[in-house]
């Protein structure tokens, strides 16, 4: 497994994505990821699983120190576009922490930036909880350069990380470029661009050269750069084996020139609520 370090703590850099995992599904999947040897967990409250990962978590038997949970702050709460209000991030996480079946999360994320809640009222109600040790570190998801630069100015603790989308196909270097300036980790969701590369002659060629599979290029490019995690979602067992099957071989200079060469303005998530995303 490769680490990075998230404000100080290591964090396993290939992480068990959850969404639109639901159900009996997903409380199959997240004993079987750990089984695997998966020990980075990732879900949110909009995904309407968080008590299936934690049924499925405990289940396991894994210790819950040895394993590290992601939840996200839902934008919308029953209908009311509120949901990164203090009231509802407290309300919201207390029931996090209830479905998960744990006292604490170790990363919380502002899922979306909102228009209608000024950061500063989430970023305090967040601070509040890691305050009283039911969140281990703070961050973001889907932030541009500009919100990441408020939530930085507003925050009193670190900004551990944002999560966005990011792929081979989409090049992310402005939100990179401040992330890394920042001290702030990145974790890649979407990170097989939902099979859309699987058939790039590019990638095909690197993953022939060291007898791997199109997603494990992806995920070995990604993992190798500094600060990068990714949380890829497999609902079988052999997907799920396929992806954390990346840690025997390396990406060598050739290769990382051919990749970082692709097209990167392919976006796959965008939907009416996102901010004016940065120029690649």
């Amino acid at each position: 497994m490769i680490f990075v370090d998230m404000q100080g703590r290591k964090v396993p850099a290939l992480g068990y994505g959850t969404w639109d995992l639901r159900g009996a599904d997903c409380e199959r999947a997240v004993p079987m990821a750990i089984e695997l040897g998966y020990r980075h967990i990732d879900t949110a409250q909009s995904y309407e699983n968080e008590a299936e990962v934690g049924r499925g978590w405990v289940a396991s038997g894994l210790p819950r120190g040895d394993l590290f949970i992601t939840t996200k702050i839902a934008r919308v709460v029953g209908g009311d576009v509120t949901g990164n209000s203090a009231k509802h991030v407290a309300r919201g996480v207390e029931e996090s922490l209830r479905k998960l079946r744990t006292d604490y999360v170790d990363l919380l994320l502002v899922h979306w930036p909102s228009p209608d809640v000024p950061m500063a009222e989430t970023l305090e109600a967040m601070e509040r909880l890691k305050s009283a040790g039911k969140v281990r570190a703070l961050g973001v998801s889907n932030f541009t350069v500009a919100h990441m630069r408020e939530a930085v100015k507003l925050a009193k603790s670190p900004v551990a990380c944002n999560q966005i989308e990011y792929h081979l196909l989409l090049s992310q270097r402005p939100v990179i470029g401040f992330a890394r300036e920042h001290g702030i980790a990145l974790t890649a969701y979407c990170p097989l661009a939902r099979g859309r590369f699987m058939d790039n002659p590019v990638v095909l060629r690197v993953a022939k050269k060291h007898g791997k599979t199109a997603n494990q290029v992806g995920l070995r490019w990604l993992l190798e750069q500094p600060g990068v995690l990714a949380i890829p979602k497999a609902g079988s067992l052999p997907h799920a084996r396929e992806n954390i099957s990346i840690f025997d071989f390396a990406l060598d200079a050739d290769d990382r020139r051919a990749l970082d060469a692709l097209p990167g303005n392919t976006r796959l998530v965008s939907p009416g609520w996102a901010p004016k995303w940065d120029a690649a």
